[in-house]
């Protein structure tokens, strides 16, 4: 049987096209991999925390947070800064957190989303309240803005925010 040559090439051309079309349409992230699903698109977040109850009982001292996290590819870093007034309460400046109580640094080596949360993993160095090297953390957060939450658990204290300014993300 004998094609003819005209039919022989279009066939490969509609081929080739098809092949094309099919390359092009392949997300760039099904092609690398790497990705174990428990990360697809990544945890991030940033802003200012106020820690419930502050440093507790007796003297309930107001804490502020600021913190900043990103995990995304199998590595990522978290930063927490926590500010406490250094005036007493009712007097002037008690509201200015102008005090550096506890600032934890670290990189995440593990992050896992289970349901409406995100735990994150790793290892810190902390100064003031609780300070060390080395110091294991576990970082336990829910999405959203001003309400969303963050749970850090390190060097044997657990600290329980809330979200007044920024965004949590995954």
């Amino acid at each position: 049987m004998k094609v003819p040559r005209r039919r022989l090439l279009l066939v490969t051309l509609a081929l080739a096209t098809l092949a094309l079309a099919t390359l092009a349409a392949t997300p760039l992230t099904a092609v690398g991999g790497g990705d174990d699903g428990q990360d697809r698109h990544g945890v991030r977040g940033g802003g200012t925390s106020l820690v419930a109850g502050g440093t507790g009982a007796p003297s309930y001292v107001p804490v502020m947070t600021k913190f900043a996290f990103n995990w995304a590819g199998g590595t990522g870093r978290f930063e927490c800064l926590a500010l406490a007034p250094s005036a007493a309460a009712g007097t002037a400046g008690s509201g200015n957190f102008d005090t550096n109580a506890m600032y934890v640094t670290g990189t995440i080596t593990s992050a896992e989303i289970k349901g409406n949360a995100a735990i994150l993993k790793g290892t810190s160095v902390v100064t003031g309240i609780g300070a060390g090297a080395n110091r294991a953390f576990t970082l336990t957060v829910t999405p959203g803005g001003p309400g969303a939450t963050l749970v850090l658990v390190v060097s044997g204290m657990t600290f329980n925010e809330i979200v007044i300014d920024g965004e949590i993300a995954f």
